[in-house]
């Protein structure tokens, strides 16, 4: 998980209780995601995504879920396969 994503989009969307929001959980759990006391799920990595305007994208988040969330070149590569 990359702690800089999520400082990124709290940077982005102004605070850690607005980015909690718009998550739909606490701010203490944002907190967690910060410091890599817990991992963003899957759900919640995708609804940083939208909050951020997919600025901060998913895989950024989340990058050991590439079969959820692939990066850019990984798709490029399967497409000119």
């Amino acid at each position: 998980m990359s702690t800089r994503a999520i400082s990124e989009a709290i940077e982005l969307i102004g605070s850690q209780q607005k980015l909690a929001t718009a998550c739909g959980v606490k701010q203490p759990t944002v907190w967690a995601w910060l410091h890599g006391k817990k991992k963003v799920s899957a759900e919640n990595a995708k609804r940083i995504e939208i909050a951020t305007n997919n600025v901060i994208q998913a895989y950024q988040i989340r990058p050991d879920l590439p079969h959820l969330f692939p990066h850019p070149d990984q798709v490029q590569l399967l497409e000119k396969e």
